[in-house]
């Protein structure tokens, strides 16, 4: 086939529909500047005299929102629809870092900052997966993983032009500034977000691919041996991830003997693994299956932690070992909304991947707290791989055993 030939093909497959891949991309950008958080933690110890627990509590309380915020956002999804949950999604945004640069005091800004925006990123961050998933049943893993490659990338953005801010008007003013311009842009970007026709038009060529397997609802879901365990391994993916990826940068100095400064650059090049890892294990899912994709997410996950405890000493194999382990964290993020699709369908998917993303929270909030805990209690930060490893293990047994589709559709409970 000819480099027109192809061209025309890609041009054939986007037409009508490539916009939204964008739109989806630069909402997870916004969203995903929770992933920078750490540029404000040592200017607001210094501002309010915190310690570094302490400094930490927002971020944690965030990420707790964020998985409540996508497990609530289903119904209004199916309710509303993607443009109306994205607005009032970007308002709490924008509206949580604005407030949050009037904070007198580390309370102020764990509610303006972890449960408001917190809560708004969880309700705009499903928006457009819901859309692109429809627009794209032929090659949704891909378009899910490029959209949500956004959240992973934002860090190699919004993280330097934090730290100009930061030390140009304080980090209080930095949330101002910011928050008015995430209120901006997510209100527009929100505008653009519909579901394809349901016949005619351009929308149905997106779905000249037929919808196959079960079609399930909430209740039935929770009925479903299989969402146990898409959730249990998609908690363990990121719990195994995240013990992990928290310690870069402190691994890097303590046991790789790295300076700061090489360190922190090994984090920016860490990220865009993150962000790569999304749209290619979302390209996997759709070629090899749910199963096998999250199968050989743990097995690469194995490898690292085993590289890492071994011979971690070595500056060679940390970039590898850690580029492993972001890679395949951004692959869940990718894996889990394909596979809540592959397996219980598109009819109740809002819904459906609410509940299914409460993992991520679980394993964020574990992964954050085990990571630290460990290494205060070993003094090493070796300790936390032999844990990753087991982690790896069970899950990698999980996604063979039980990443498929239901047979049938699991009857309501009447009465």
């Amino acid at each position: 086939m000819g480099v027109a030939a192809v061209k025309g093909r890609v041009v054939g497959a986007l037409r009508g529909r490539g916009h939204l891949l964008v739109v989806g991309f630069l909402i997870n950008v916004c969203g995903g500047a929770i992933y920078a958080y750490s540029v404000f933690r040592k200017p607001l110890e210094a501002l309010w005299g915190l310690s570094a627990t302490q400094s930490g509590l927002p971020f944690l309380v965030f990420l707790t929102m964020f998985a409540l915020g996508m497990a609530l956002g289903g119904k209004p999804l199916e309710s509303w629809g993607p443009r109306r949950t994205a607005l009032l999604g970007g308002v709490l945004v924008g509206g949580g870092w604005l407030l949050a640069g009037f904070s007198p005091h580390l309370g102020a800004l764990t509610l303006f900052y972890g449960v408001v925006a917190g809560l708004g990123v969880g309700l705009v961050y499903g928006c457009p997966l819901a859309v692109v998933s429809r627009w794209f049943p032929d090659r949704r893993g891909l378009a899910l993983g490029l959209t949500v490659m956004g959240f992973g990338a934002s860090p190699l953005l919004t993280a330097p032009l934090l730290g100009f801010l930061i030390a140009r008007f304080g980090p209080l003013r930095t949330f101002s500034l910011l928050g008015a311009a995430f209120l901006g842009l997510l209100v527009l970007l929100a505008l653009p977000l519909r579901y394809p026709p349901r016949e005619g038009g351009e929308g149905s060529a997106a779905r000249k691919r037929p919808e196959r397997g079960a079609e399930l609802g909430p209740r039935e879901l929770l009925r479903t041996p299989g969402f146990y365990v898409l959730w249990a391994a998609f908690a363990l993916g990121c719990l195994a991830g995240l013990m992990a990826i928290g310690i870069a940068a402190p691994f890097g100095q303590e046991v790789a003997r790295l300076s700061a400064g090489l360190s922190a650059l090994a984090v920016s090049v860490f990220a865009v693994f993150n962000g790569v890892g999304r749209p290619l294990f979302g390209w996997l899912t759709d070629r090899i299956s749910p199963r096998n994709a999250g199968a050989l997410s743990f097995a690469l996950v194995l490898l690292a932690a085993l590289l890492l405890y071994f011979l971690g000493s070595h500056p060679a194999v940390y970039f590898l070992g850690f580029c492993l382990l972001w890679l395949n964290l951004g692959g869940w993020l990718a894996i889990a909304p394909t596979a809540t699709a592959a397996l219980f369908g598109m009819k109740h998917y809002g819904k459906n991947y609410g509940i299914v993303f409460t993992a991520y929270g679980a394993g964020a909030v574990l992964g954050n707290v085990l990571s630290g805990l460990l290494r205060d209690l070993t003094g090493s930060y070796r300790a936390v791989f032999p844990w990753v490893m087991g982690l790896a293990l069970v899950g990698a047994g999980l996604a063979l055993w039980g990443l498929t589709p239901p047979r049938e559709p699991v009857p309501a409970r009447r009465g």
